[in-house]
């Protein structure tokens, strides 16, 4: 069955397997070092997950594209100044958070802003999949962005419910809340559509 729709129809309880992100904090003096080894390690770590995160916010994927270049980018050129704090990730979606929201205020300046091109764009990087394509673009439309986020970090990036709360500052039973009731929105929307039974 399909990553995005076995989640919507699967057991709640989350119980399936899934890869930890575990980063080692010492990877940002080497990237402040210029030590481009480090750098392409923690790229290929958490590409994903930032994409994820991000086009969660932005809701468009090449928006999201730009956006996760451009977090690399500053990740690289502001390692030196990351604090160990034991939430490397929340340091990183805190850079992609901004910069999101500057690509969503730059693109209201030039145009009234349209949230979702979504029909048109099938061209997620990680989602190959039509049925899966389907739930995500439902998932962008219908869910808030709390619940999105969430959705998204477990689902594409594997993160735990744990690792989410962690990297999102947030407490965990907020966050098995929001992704229970969007996973209940998205079953409920997507059995009305006929997409599932």
């Amino acid at each position: 069955m399909k990553l995005f729709l076995a989640m919507v129809v699967a057991d709640e309880t989350g119980n399936e397997e899934k890869q930890k992100l575990n980063i080692d904090e010492a990877i940002f003096t080497r990237i402040a070092d210029n030590d481009m080894a480090a750098f392409e390690e923690f790229y290929r770590l958490t590409e994903r997950t930032v994409y994820a995160f991000v086009l969660s916010t932005l809701k468009n994927h090449d928006d999201a594209l730009d956006v996760v270049q451009d977090t690399y980018l500053k990740i690289r050129a502001a390692a030196h100044l990351y604090q160990p704090m034991g939430k490397p990730m929340a340091w990183v979606f805190t850079i992609a958070r901004n910069l999101a929201i500057s690509k969503i205020r730059s693109k209201q300046k030039k145009d009234s802003l349209t949230l979702t091109d979504l029909e048109n764009d099938l061209n997620f990087s990680y989602v190959s999949d039509k049925e899966d394509r389907l739930v995500l673009q439902t998932a962008l439309k219908i869910l808030n962005n709390e619940e999105t986020q969430i959705i998204l970090l477990h689902a594409i990036s594997g993160f735990t419910h744990r690792e989410i709360a962690k990297s999102l500052e947030m407490n965990l039973s907020t966050v098995l809340s929001k992704y229970h009731r969007g996973l209940k929105k998205l079953k409920k929307h997507l059995t009305e559509q006929e997409v599932i039974k």
